[in-house]
């Protein structure tokens, strides 16, 4: 167990090294790379906000008007004819939409469970 921290705590230092190694082989200006990238990644995050927002939106709306519940106790009979727990629909149903938001009902789940 221990070597398998001692891996995790060196694995992302000796990637970043091996780039910056082989970059050098190459003769490529790493620094120069690195922001190119940056400035690529930058303008990727700013086209896809907007579709973001939206998601995040619109699955915060579907959860508070309760729609997701009301689909939940509709398919009911159906899923427990194939022995699916109707408390985790809410999460097969959001987690084709956003992960994220699947994530938040999964959580959900797991505090209602305990109490």
């Amino acid at each position: 167990m221990q070597i398998i921290n001692y891996i995790s705590t060196i694995a992302v230092p000796m990637v970043i090294l091996l780039i910056i190694l082989y970059g050098i082989l190459e003769k490529n200006k790493v620094y120069d790379t690195f922001v190119e990238g940056a400035k690529e990644g930058m303008q990727v995050v700013v086209n896809i906000f907007p579709t973001l927002i939206g998601i995040f939106l619109a699955v915060g709306a579907l959860r508070s008007s309760g729609l997701i519940d009301a689909i939940v106790k509709l398919i009911t009979p159906f899923i427990n004819l194939i022995h699916i727990p109707a408390e985790i629909m809410p999460l097969a149903l959001l987690r084709p939409i956003s992960g994220s938001a699947s994530m938040a009902v999964a959580t959900d789940i797991m505090q209602k469970t305990r109490s």
